[in-house]
């Protein structure tokens, strides 16, 4: 297995999961989507929608409402699919990571 690089971005993304079916995000559509952040350097998870009292979160794809690697990291993902997206600092949070952590 190989990671793919989102084009014009240094975020990478793993399928480990293959989706079925036709639907596909593509920019700008409305999606709900578990997620995982786990800092690379240590392994160390800071937040997950599965954790207790979480949910899976929803928004639109591919138009900025989210941080950049994983705005367009997620673009492509079918139903079903778990992607690993491995994202620099600078397409995420900054180097200093999100205040709140």
């Amino acid at each position: 297995m190989s990671y793919t690089t989102v084009p014009g971005l240094a975020t990478t993304y793993l399928i480990k999961t293959p989706g079925s079916g036709t639907a596909t995000i593509i920019s700008g559509t409305t999606a709900t989507l578990h997620a995982t952040g786990i800092v690379r350097e240590t392994g160390k998870k800071f937040w997950s929608t599965k954790d207790p009292g979480q949910e899976p979160f929803t928004c639109q794809y591919g138009v900025g409402q989210l941080i950049k690697g994983w705005d367009m990291g997620c673009i492509g993902m079918k139903v079903g699919e778990v992607r690993e997206v491995l994202i620099p600092a600078a397409e995420g949070y900054g180097s200093k990571g999100f205040p709140a952590w």
